[in-house]
C-alpha cells in the first residue's frame, strides 16, 4: 500500500509540473507573438491596399511631378516599403541609377494617407515588406 501511494504522489507530481511548463511556454510564445518586429516577404495573406492596387497606382501618379525628376529617357527603379500592422507605410527606400526619379518615387507614395489592410501570417497580423517595380519614359 505504501508503494501504491509514493507511486501516485510522484506521478502526480509529475503531472502537476509538465502542466506548469506548458502553460508557461504557450504563453512565452504568445508574447513573441505580439511584440514580433520581424518583416515578412511571404504570408499566408498578403497585405493590400483597401480599394485595389489600381487605386494606388492612380492615387502615386497623381502624387508623382515629373518636373521634379531631372531625366530625359527611360528610367527604372524600385520601390520597397514596410506596411505596419497598423497600415502605415515605414521604411519606404527607391533603388535606382537616378536619385531624382528615386526621390520623386519616395515624395509620392509618403503623400498617400490611406492606410493598407496589414498582412497576416497563422492569424495575427504582421508587418509586411512590399515591392512596386517603377518604370517611367521621360520623352
Amino acid at each position: 500500500m505504501k508503494k501504491l501511494i509514493i507511486i501516485s504522489v510522484l506521478l502526480f507530481g509529475y503531472f502537476i509540473q509538465a502542466q506548469e511548463v506548458a502553460g508557461t511556454t504557450d504563453l512565452e510564445e504568445l508574447d513573441v507573438r505580439k511584440n514580433n518586429t520581424e518583416i515578412y516577404n511571404a504570408v499566408e495573406k498578403p497585405a493590400y491596399f483597401p480599394t485595389g492596387i489600381n487605386d494606388f497606382r492612380q492615387k502615386f501618379a497623381r502624387n508623382f511631378k515629373e518636373k521634379n525628376v531631372i531625366s530625359n529617357g527611360i528610367e527604372k527603379c524600385e520601390l520597397t516599403f514596410v506596411i505596419e500592422r497598423d497600415g502605415t507605410l515605414t521604411d519606404i527606400k527607391a533603388s535606382g541609377t537616378n536619385q531624382s526619379f528615386n526621390k520623386e518615387a519616395i515624395r509620392a507614395v509618403s503623400k498617400i494617407k490611406t492606410k493598407w489592410i496589414p498582412a497576416e501570417l497563422d492569424g495575427h497580423k504582421v508587418r509586411y515588406r512590399f515591392r512596386v517595380p517603377l518604370t517611367i519614359n521621360f520623352k
